[in-house]
């Protein structure tokens, strides 16, 4: 018998008593479905069973890692669906592409019609094997065996992120004969995956899943046409170079194929750059240029680089940070843990700053405050400006897109950028990578090098970070005149060798070491780059440092 801390109180088991045996007497306690267990601080599966006295902490589907593993068993599930209703021989592949509204989009590539009574299908074979609760088995085979498998089951992707895995083994998942890989921890069984919706929609459709907020409610399908069009575009051009997975970027770095694919596409993002420059030229009330975009997007880089391509068509641009007007510390509001809020609209002098911005509309000179972070106080230096015919104003803040902020301007004054590192790249067909993840690796390194602040430092804020984005820059994205995606296909194997050794530091005691051991498998999947050839103006020069911009 063995001696189990949990929920406050002490149990005894017995030895090789599964964790999902163990769950069940605390089921009736918990809002939520228990999914995935805590065992002295290490993420397990249900299936796994009592080895030692230890302490256990319950995952339900209200958490993080519990809502991710409910995201990849119901992805799991509806694409045994498929496979079970589709003749192989008219199946070439089922995409699980990006995020779109609280979802996943979905492409099907064979002899397939996709349409509403073809997911009615789907939907009704989904509830099926939910019926039957069938458990999702695990195993160990060796990577050899993985590539030889999965080239049967015509998964290439798969066979080709293989080929470059460094572990000699590969777990695999299977529902009765499917079998697939996933990146992270499964649930038990197919009967918790209750709460989905299948929408058809452009030349795909869209698995919609509940979000850890609220794990027993689907929201609602909004489609985000603008937002839409561009993780399309993105993804088709990754698919056009042939940089579309992991394994096919591992393939590229590995025969010294990468740089012709980092020029193209910098060169890519320039000309986005210059068309948007173009776009504002040709509207000529536009005198101020705002944007905004979720943490780690490279807003910064992206205003300087703009402000260059702005003046090649004859405007004359102003930086300006948002930040700047910044209320004295003492004074911004707290959050509901009572610490400033920094990412609320209410932390800013909307006032003054419609005040100034109507000022300089009408031909005024005004003097321009700079926040002294040190002292958390707004200064006045004497930086004094007024706008002639050809001055603009490029205005970079997270509230840029929210007309509660310029409430004076008029409408046409205003174009409204929205930037983000929406990830194209995917691990493999079934593997997405989350835009999510990329940033925030992004803002650890960033982080590390200008603040010296610590991965651990980072991940406990980026729950913080997470929910002012959620309240305050994503509800006005589809509101942008234009939006640019900051994402490059390569960053994430430039990014490695500088997150893998803070992440490092982390112990295995900590709270954050779950979260750390998972991107650092995670990492792992990529083969390391140098960032020696990375152009001086590149977005990822704004976290790799040694960049031509003063960021």
């Amino acid at each position: 018998m063995y001696r189990v801390r949990i929920e406050g109180e002490e149990r005894e088991y017995a030895a090789g008593t599964s964790y999902r045996e163990i769950v069940k007497d605390y089921q009736e306690k918990k809002e939520y479905t228990i999914v995935l267990v805590t065992v002295d601080g290490k993420l397990q599966e249900l299936h796994k069973k009592l080895k030692k006295d230890c302490e256990i902490k319950l995952v339900t589907t209200a958490e993080e890692a519990g809502n991710r593993s409910y995201v990849r068993s119901v992805t799991q599930l509806m694409l045994k669906a498929i496979y079970d209703i589709v003749p192989r021989e008219k199946l070439e592949k089922v995409s699980v592409q990006f995020s779109l509204s609280k979802g996943c989009y979905c492409k099907i590539i064979g002899d397939v019609t996709v349409d509403q009574a073809f997911l009615d299908q789907v939907k009704d074979r989904m509830w099926e094997l939910i019926k039957e609760d069938i458990p999702f088995k695990k195993k160990s085979i060796s990577t050899d065996e993985a590539i030889s498998r999965f080239r049967g089951h015509r998964m290439y992707d798969k066979e080709r992120l293989f080929r470059y895995r460094r572990s000699s083994t590969v777990n695999i998942y299977s529902l009765n004969e499917f079998e697939d890989y996933y990146y992270g921890y499964m649930v038990f069984s197919t009967g918790i995956l209750k709460y989905f919706e299948l929408y058809l929609y452009d030349e795909g459709f869209v698995l919609q899943m509940p979000r850890k907020k609220a794990p027993a409610f689907v929201p609602p399908f909004e489609p985000q046409k603008k937002l839409f069009c561009v993780l399309k575009e993105s993804k088709e051009w990754g698919e056009r170079i042939g940089v579309s997975t992991v394994g096919e970027l591992n393939e590229k770095i590995s025969k010294g194929k990468l740089n012709d694919i980092m020029l193209v596409q910098e060169a890519l993002q320039e000309k986005k750059i210059s068309e948007i420059a173009r776009m504002i030229t040709e509207r000529k009330k536009s005198k101020f240029i705002m944007i905004a975009g979720p943490s780690s997007s490279g807003k910064t880089t992206f205003s300087h680089r703009l402000s260059i391509q702005l003046q090649a068509h004859g405007l004359n641009p102003h930086l300006i940070s948002l930040d700047n007007y910044f209320i004295d510390r003492l004074k911004c509001p707290l959050d509901e843990f009572g610490k400033y809020d920094f990412e609320s609209l209410r932390a800013l002098d909307v006032e003054q700053f419609n005040i100034d911005m109507t000022a300089l509309l009408k031909g005024d000179r005004i003097e321009l405050p700079v926040y002294n972070f040190k002292t958390g106080k707004r200064e006045y230096r004497g930086d004094e400006l007024q706008l002639g015919r050809e001055d603009v104003l490029v205005l970079e803040g997270i509230h840029g897109l929210n007309d509660a902020l310029s409430y004076t301007l008029p409408k046409e004054s205003k174009f409204k950028v929205y930037i983000s590192a929406l990830t194209q790249l995917n691990i493999d067909e079934h593997n997405r990578i989350p835009s999510t993840d990329g940033r925030l690796i992004r803002r650890m390194v960033r982080d590390n090098r200008t603040r010296n602040i610590t991965a651990k430092g980072t991940l406990e804020m980026w729950d913080s970070v997470r929910r002012g984005e959620e309240q305050y820059i994503f509800p006005y994205q589809e509101e942008a005149d234009v939006m640019f995606n900051s994402a490059l296909v390569y960053e994430l194997a430039a990014l490695k060798q500088f997150a893998e050794p803070i992440l490092f530091q982390i112990d295995k005691t900590d709270p954050c070491y779950p979260e750390a051991k998972r991107l650092l498998k995670f990492l792992d999947y990529f083969l390391g780059m140098t960032t020696e050839d990375i152009p001086k103006n590149s977005i990822l020069r704004e976290f790799v440092g040694k960049g031509c911009f003063p960021v």
